[in-house]
């Protein structure tokens, strides 16, 4: 496989005029904002990370679709939208910061909204228990093993942060140690002692953050215990996860999401499907064996290797992977002659930009499968391309990926008007 690399250039976008539709849950739950000591979650009222924990699921999804049909109604048909029937414990990846308090010890946890304070949580109902447990366990061991937790303000200390990706379908676990140090004292009695709490966990990790700032990961890993990775499945295909590997918190929703983005394909045998934005190869992967050939375009380097890792994992020989910009790559392909007649793009929660907007269309795709986790960037997007290209909007449906909190996923059908 060629790989080719661009340089990115970033220009200043005009955006077009969408105002967010913005919900209090309390008030428009008809309930009051409960307070902390009434709260299902006992930290609710400093995380921030769960708006809706006090609000019963069907009301939540009852505000979402209302959110939705609001702010994106006018482009198309909302379709109703898709929930969980257990819309708890669905993180598959959960993160916690650790910190030295006088008074209580070591404590772990998350930081406050808007704050670098750490709440003390030792478990959470969105993340998944195990994670949570893992986590607990780490925090008692730590003073047993005499290791000094990392001080944000002084740069002293070592241990920082517990990360734990949980994989859905295969039960792997994944466990990365965050510290500011590639020196981590009797490391491999600390990995046995863990071990021996849970003999299910199929990697322990090392990861070294040596720099002063709020990023989780750094960029060194040393492998403890097991491969370095583990592997999931998701819609019938077996993926790598490395600790930087980008992957779906929500694997029950993502699945059915991925479902939906491929109907909406309409997929014949001849397409050639393009990947933006493809990360580790999950959505190119899904439709590799529906069509003639899949091209995903990532500009993270690791997410690539993952991907090509995983075609060859999965035996599918008709998708090629490029560590590229997706818009500059497409444009070359428009100056080549070449086609593709659908793009799947997965933009972060920013979205889009004009000029990749501009780059899908060299390609005039006969469909254009938009996956969005930021709706109102979804609405400045779908503005922008249906006043200035022949396309339309066909169907829209909005996914809860996200139970408990007041985000949206949503995919939409993007079509040449009259096809």
């Amino acid at each position: 496989m060629s790989r080719e690399v661009a340089k990115v250039k970033i220009t200043k976008r005009q955006e077009a005029k969408v105002q967010p539709t913005k919900v209090q849950p309390g008030k428009e739950a008809g309930t009051k904002k409960a307070s902390r000591t009434q709260s299902r979650c006992p930290a609710s009222g400093q995380c921030g990370g769960c708006r809706y924990i006090d609000v019963e699921y069907k009301k939540q999804l009852s505000l979402k679709q209302k959110m939705m049909e609001e702010l994106l109604g006018r482009f198309g048909p909302v379709k109703p939208i898709v929930g969980m029937e257990n819309p708890e414990h669905y993180r598959n990846k959960v993160h916690a910061v650790f910190h030295f308090d006088r008074k209580k010890g070591i404590t772990s946890g998350i930081y406050e909204e808007g704050t670098h304070k750490v709440v003390s949580i030792d478990s959470c109902l969105l993340e998944n228990e195990k994670a949570d447990r893992i986590i607990v366990a780490i925090r008692n061991m730590l003073s047993s093993f005499k290791i000094r937790v990392y001080d944000e303000d002084t740069g002293y200390g070592l241990f920082r942060h517990v990360m734990v990706r949980t994989a859905h379908k295969t039960g792997q676990v994944m466990v990365i140690l965050v510290c500011a140090s590639p020196i981590f004292p009797s490391k491999n009695n600390f990995v046995k002692a863990l071990l021996k709490q849970f003999p299910e966990i199929s990697t322990v990790i090392l990861n070294v953050n040596d720099k002063k700032t709020s990023m989780v990961l750094g960029t060194r890993n040393i492998t403890l215990y097991g491969k370095g990775y583990i592997e999931d499945e998701l819609c019938g295909k077996l993926y790598k996860l490395s600790p930087p590997s980008f992957y779906q918190i929500n694997s029950v929703q993502t699945e059915k999401l991925y479902m939906k983005a491929m109907e909406y394909a309409g997929f014949s045998r001849k397409d050639v499907v393009i990947d933006a934005y493809c990360g580790i190869g999950t959505i190119g992967l899904t439709a590799a064996d529906k069509v003639q050939k899949v091209i995903g375009v990532e500009l993270n380097e690791d997410a690539i290797k993952d991907a090509v890792y995983n075609a060859k994992r999965n035996h599918i020989e008709n998708a090629d992977f490029y560590c590229n910009d997706a818009g500059r790559f497409m444009v070359n392909m428009a100056e080549r002659g070449e086609h593709a007649d659908v793009v799947f793009m997965d933009p972060p929660r920013s979205g889009s930009t004009e000029a990749f907007l501009d780059s899908v269309m060299k390609l005039a795709p006969r469909r254009l499968v938009y996956v969005s986790c930021g709706p109102d960037t979804l609405a400045r997007d779908l503005e922008y391309l249906i006043s200035k290209y022949k396309y339309e909007v066909r169907e829209m449906t909005p996914y809860d990926l996200f139970p408990f909190t007041e985000h949206v996923e949503m995919v939409s059908l993007i079509c040449k008007k009259n096809s």
